[in-house]
């Protein structure tokens, strides 16, 4: 797939994520209860359990903004760093009005565990502002985000912590962010974050890095279940930029993208929807969006409607909490691949369990964003670049190794993929922090 001009990765405008959320379990809560089940299955030290079941630094912080119009507003920020046993802490900032200090602790430590399934050198960090950036202008944006790097400064660092972009973050919040550090240290610290412009030591194909990882572990669940490419029809909840990326992708693997949903509405075409059509359109959309766009044969579905398409692949790659108690009955795929992080509750996943779903958990199937951030890290570190193609080989080889661990480990143990995932990373970061020990 074609790398996009640097100029456009640094001047794109955010695409905002305003999906309505339902009523939400506390995602800490569900992080916890997960990590207690596998704890049991793999007999760990209660002492590792309580380690695990608390991060290891929590900072919250207020960030105040000169407006436009010259008012002061202020904001609520956090960073949390879940675990450094494994490495520096790594995650994402998202920009999100549902932000809260539970939903940054859970997500933390998922990115612990999906640093560990990959067998990344690193921790899970996860970092957030309270507020509706659709309310906010560039400018504001630019002084709302060199602030909050400025709060939370103090924990960061290219070998401590070193954020990315999330949920409506994007290459030019990381380019505000690695500007701020270095002008405040005197000195060129671009590695400070990943998910740069190209031009500020960003990677190649690291844009397209958590999409293409999504289709490339989607290939291979088909492939274990003896399924025809050109047969599947599939549906993805989320057309941003990891939605887009996977139905590019897999639309070139040669499946049938029948139904896509962005803010604006959902589409759908049971014979196959014209995939390099849409993300034209979405190009051209000021926002990024889907809205407006039509096409013979195309019909206009909500989210309900998508999560209960008739496809073979269901990938949600939205927001959390989307398959529920409430919707994972109507659910008609027979494979999910979780695109977004936690869009599956524990409710849901126990139904879809009772009923046969192929479930790829999204600390495995979303990892390949962390994974090129990994080697956009590495190529700062020791400043010297690689070319796209062999940033593709490589996350290609770390996708299909995981996903084969997982999948191997879930067919000798007879547990669903969710779990296999889990308790190899746990496992994973347990035998770190026994290996270390507790200091002093």
């Amino acid at each position: 797939m074609a790398t996009q001009p640097n100029e456009a990765q640094a001047q794109a405008p955010v695409e905002f994520v305003m999906t309505p959320a339902p009523p939400k379990q506390n995602l800490w809560t569900q992080v916890l209860a997960q990590l207690q089940d596998v704890s049991r299955q793999l007999d760990l030290d209660p002492g590792i359990v309580r380690i695990l079941s608390t991060a290891e630094r929590e900072l919250k912080v207020s960030v105040p903004v000169i407006m436009d119009d010259g008012r002061v507003e202020v904001f609520n920020g956090y960073r949390v760093q879940h675990s450094s046993a494994r490495g520096p802490c790594k995650g994402g900032i998202r920009y999100h009005p549902n932000v809260d200090i539970d939903e940054v602790r859970a997500l933390a430590a998922l990115m612990t565990w999906k640093c560990a399934v990959v067998g990344l050198p690193y921790g899970g960090a996860k970092g957030g502002v309270e507020v509706d950036p659709t309310q906010l202008s560039q400018t504001e944006l630019s002084r709302l985000t060199r602030r909050f790097t400025i709060a939370i400064l103090p924990i960061l660092g290219p070998k401590r912590d070193i954020p990315a972009p999330d949920v409506n973050t994007n290459a030019q919040t990381m380019a505000w962010m690695a500007d701020t550090v270095s002008m405040v240290e005197g000195k060129s610290v671009l590695e400070i974050v990943t998910g740069k412009p190209i031009p500020l030591g960003g990677s190649l194909g690291r844009r397209e890095a958590t999409g293409r990882g999504v289709a490339i572990v989607t290939g291979e669940v088909l492939q274990r279940k003896n399924r025809d490419l050109s047969s599947t029809k599939v549906a993805i909840q989320g057309f941003g930029n990891v939605g887009s990326v996977a139905a590019e992708t897999l639309h070139g693997m040669g499946c049938q993208i029948v139904a896509v949903s962005d803010i604006s509405g959902g589409y759908y075409n049971p014979n196959g929807l014209d995939v390099p059509a849409m993300l034209d359109h979405a190009a051209r959309h000021p926002h990024h969006l889907l809205e407006g766009y039509s096409a013979p044969g195309v019909e206009q579905i909500d989210n309900e409607q998508l999560l209960s398409a008739p496809v073979d692949v269901l990938i949600p790659a939205a927001l959390e909490q989307q398959i529920r108690g409430d919707n994972a009955a109507n659910v008609k795929a027979s494979i999910i691949v979780e695109a977004a992080n936690g869009p599956t509750t524990r409710e849901a996943d126990e139904i879809l369990a009772e009923r046969g779903i192929i479930l790829v958990p999204d600390i495995l199937a979303n990892a390949g964003g962390v994974a090129v951030s990994y080697l956009e890290w590495v190529q700062d570190l020791q400043s010297f670049f690689w070319e796209e193609s062999e940033i593709n080989r490589t996350l290609n080889s770390i996708m299909t190794r995981s996903f084969k661990e997982v999948w191997d480990f879930a067919e000798v143990r007879g547990v669903p993929m969710r779990q296999a995932a889990v308790m190899l990373a746990v496992n994973k970061v347990a035998d770190a922090i026994r290996t270390r020990g507790v200091f002093p």
